[in-house]
């Protein structure tokens, strides 16, 4: 049920890497620049791939207040940083663009990402305004980009907002394998670093049995039991940094001890 890129592996644990604010945003650091970003992500790959994590994914959390169209300078430092890290990278690695699937599509394609992460359909009232993405437009760019083998990881209800679809969280999954497309189901809590729901997790992994599910947000050492008995994965960003604070940067140990339980889980 896991993507080709991951091998027989069971059971993945794809890792975040919060690249810091990129250029155009407010808290782009311009003394530090471009190649300050680039030592600071290199440094929590380094970390993660040390813990033993099976996969990346670079992520700019840190442009807030968040957006759903990416800027031309934004998007063009984020495929150079990807571009920069991708020969330290000895596992499979994605790409995410808050809040816009076409540039995540776009970044991915040229930098050889082997998945993308974005809100891909619903509607949403949240802290950015009206949300509506645009599925239609990114699956028809990753073809046009030649890369139909990039896989849409579909997280299908987003932070920082509230569904303005009333159907049930399981049918809206199954909705977007259906209709959409979606290569992966993602199923996340209301904010960067809470745990989703773990009864909206189990209906969703219940319904759901032609593509993986995945755990996306608030995944930590206590809680990797029970989620992973129901999910295929899980995407973790807060957890692995130290003191457990999204802004922080990677603690090693604290991945390493992570590893060492899913290990026992797979």
């Amino acid at each position: 049920m896991v993507f080709d890129c991951f091998g027989a592996r069971k059971k993945v644990v794809i890792a975040m890497a919060h690249i810091g604010a990129l250029p155009g945003s407010p808290l782009y650091d311009v003394d530090g620049g471009v190649d300050k970003l680039i030592a600071d992500v290199m440094s929590d790959v380094e970390k993660l791939q040390a813990g033993g994590v099976d996969a990346i994914m670079f992520g700019n959390e840190n442009d807030r207040p968040y957006v759903f169209k990416g800027s031309p300078e934004s998007i063009a430092a984020m495929t150079v940083i990807v571009q920069a890290i991708k020969p330290s990278l000895k596992v499979p690695f994605g790409v995410n663009y808050l809040w816009d699937p076409l540039s995540s599509v776009a970044i991915g394609a040229v930098t050889g990402a082997s998945f993308v992460r974005e809100i891909f359909t619903g509607l949403f009232a949240s802290d950015m305004g009206l949300w509506e993405p645009d599925c239609a437009g990114a699956a028809r760019l990753r073809a046009n980009l030649g890369r139909k083998d990039m896989k849409m990881l579909f997280n299908i209800n987003a932070e920082f907002a509230h569904s303005l679809d009333q159907r049930p969280i399981a049918l809206r999954a199954k909705s977007a394998v259906f209709s959409s497309l979606a290569d992966a189901i993602l199923v996340s809590g209301p904010i960067t670093g809470q745990p989703a729901n773990q009864s909206d997790l189990r209906e969703v992994c219940e319904v759901i049995r032609d593509v993986p599910v995945f755990a996306n947000t608030g995944v930590n050492i206590d809680n990797v039991r029970d989620i992973l008995s129901m999910a295929q994965g899980v995407v973790i960003g807060t957890h692995f940094k130290v003191d457990g604070n999204t802004w922080n940067a990677v603690d090693g140990s604290r991945v390493k001890r992570f590893m060492d339980v899913v290990e026992t889980l797979r």
